[in-house]
């Protein structure tokens, strides 16, 4: 095998191996939804604005790179579909949440205020999964 075809099966290999990591339309049930509304730069490198964006922060348990910025949830195009009380929305993972568990996910205000009112605080019991954007 010839140079470039080796370092082409490997960069395919690391693709394959990145989109591995991402659960595809697997349902997590039983999920904590927060709000947060911090602006400046998210976890994936990209300038966000929670309290205007709709977006989500994932759990840290989620990435499996030490840089976030080059992680699978980052560099996939991966949106989380978030469902409580009868009613969807899709936002893309821009943010990761350092004290979130795997069945926590932090979203933007406006994102959260599509299923109850921030003075609400904390919703219990959504489901969700990750898909593409």
């Amino acid at each position: 095998m010839n140079t470039y075809c080796g370092a082409l099966f490997v960069l395919v290999a690391m693709v394959a191996s990145a989109q591995a990591n991402i659960p595809w339309g697997q349902t997590f049930s039983g999920t904590k939804l927060t709000y947060y509304d911090d602006a400046g730069y998210g976890a994936c490198g990209t300038q966000i604005n929670a309290a205007s964006q709709n977006l989500v922060a994932i759990s840290h348990q989620w990435y499996t790179s030490a840089n976030p910025n080059v992680d699978p949830f980052c560099t996939n195009n991966v949106c989380v579909r978030v469902t409580y009380n009868g009613k969807s929305i899709t936002v893309p993972v821009k943010d990761k949440c350092p004290s979130c568990s795997k069945t926590h996910l932090d979203l933007s205000k406006t994102a959260f205020q599509q299923f109850a009112p921030t003075s609400v605080g904390v919703l219990q019991g959504a489901t969700y999964s990750f898909v593409k954007c």
